[in-house]
């Protein structure tokens, strides 16, 4: 028999010296979306916003159906966006700009695009920090969410030389004016009673802190089963080989997801998510970990020609092990820089629609 030599066809994925300003990457695997993803997120979650969870609910408002959660149309979207992002990555640093543009039906197939936006090698020069702008894109071509997010991808060839540092300029915050809600959906004579809260948008006041009462423990099965239903290959959630702490890493978007499910006691009517005005992956969370979420009232916006509806923008801190006593204590300035107490895991800055009464 004819022996040949062996080829190895798996691809070895971008380091950081691989990305260039204005790259564009069309990410592989579209995928369509289920009614079953839906219920697994539940399953692994918790979330219970009412949009995605009762489809007469939603009829009533207008939709199409009930929605996809927001959160889980954005990690499998981010997910698509991995093996050329950040399969080498050290770890997902943080999110901007991210806007929810359109609704996400169970039958809609999302696929995903980015673009390089700016590139900073670290001063080890073993690493550097990757930005990309990045999109998720329905079946019929249009926007449905789009983001800015940087990572630390390692770099294989140490010798290559450091490129021009360009980091891109970012908003703090989605204006009010740019958040996208449907014209054909209506929150009049919302039922709040189908929430178990009577709390909508005139009850919460700028600078509020809600401290929300349950906490979760993420096991290892949850968030391995949770960052598979998301499609993320990052080896870091997988193989604790590849991770700098010597054991698998916790997906941050899963962290996320599980931090605004807790959060819905107190926040009920915060029916959908409207934006991503920033946040931070502030320490790293590992299976066994318990987590908790705290949440403060940062602005309260009147959507224009809406009196129906309004925004909150909200700051959700999770936190892992206990609650914290004070918001005050999940950071601290020192020296000019923010520093987060070690058990701050996310520090989230996002804005959401609630009815108006």
């Amino acid at each position: 028999m004819h022996k040949t030599n062996a080829t190895n066809k798996s691809p070895r994925g971008n380091f950081f010296e691989d990305f260039k300003i204005g790259q564009v990457f069309q990410h592989a695997t579209p995928r369509t979306l289920s009614d079953g993803d839906s219920a697994l997120y539940i399953a692994l979650t918790g979330a219970r916003q009412v949009l995605h969870s009762a489809q007469p609910v939603a009829h009533a408002m207008g939709y199409q159906n009930r929605t996809i959660d927001d959160l889980l149309a954005f990690h499998i979207a981010l997910g698509k966006t991995v093996p050329d992002i950040s399969i080498n990555a050290i770890a997902n640093l943080g999110y901007a700009q991210v806007q929810f543009v359109r609704p996400i039906y169970a039958g809609d197939t999302i696929s995903a695009k980015s673009t390089v936006v700016g590139l900073k090698q670290n001063s080890d020069g073993k690493s550097g920090i990757v930005y990309v702008q990045c999109e998720a894109l329905n079946q019929d071509h249009q926007v449905v969410i789009s983001w800015i997010r940087w990572v630390m991808v390692r770099k294989s060839n140490l010798d290559t030389p450091a490129p021009e540092t360009v980091i891109p300029e970012l908003s703090k915050v989605v204006n009010a004016k740019h958040l996208n809600i449907p014209s054909n959906i209506e929150y009049d004579g919302f039922d709040t009673s189908i929430t178990g809260s009577s709390f909508v948008w005139d009850d919460y006041e700028i600078g509020e802190v809600i401290n929300h009462p349950s906490g979760m423990t993420v096991d290892e099965s949850d968030h391995t089963l949770a960052t598979k239903l998301y499609q993320n290959p990052a080896r870091l959630h997988f193989d604790a080989s590849k991770s700098t702490y010597g054991k698998r890493l916790v997906f941050g978007g899963h962290v996320m997801s599980v931090c605004r499910a807790l959060s819905y006691e107190g926040l009920e009517n915060a029916l959908s998510i409207a934006a991503i005005n920033g946040g931070a992956h502030c320490n790293p969370t590992f299976g066994g970990d318990t987590l908790y979420a705290h949440s403060e009232v940062l602005d309260r916006w009147e959507i224009p020609g809406r009196t129906d509806v309004g925004a909150l923008r909200l700051r959700l801190i999770g936190v892992k092990e206990k609650p914290l006593r004070f918001l005050s204590d999940a950071a601290s300035t020192i020296n000019g820089k923010q520093s987060y107490n070690p058990n701050v895991v996310l520090d989230l800055d996002y804005t959401v629609l609630m009815p108006r009464r």
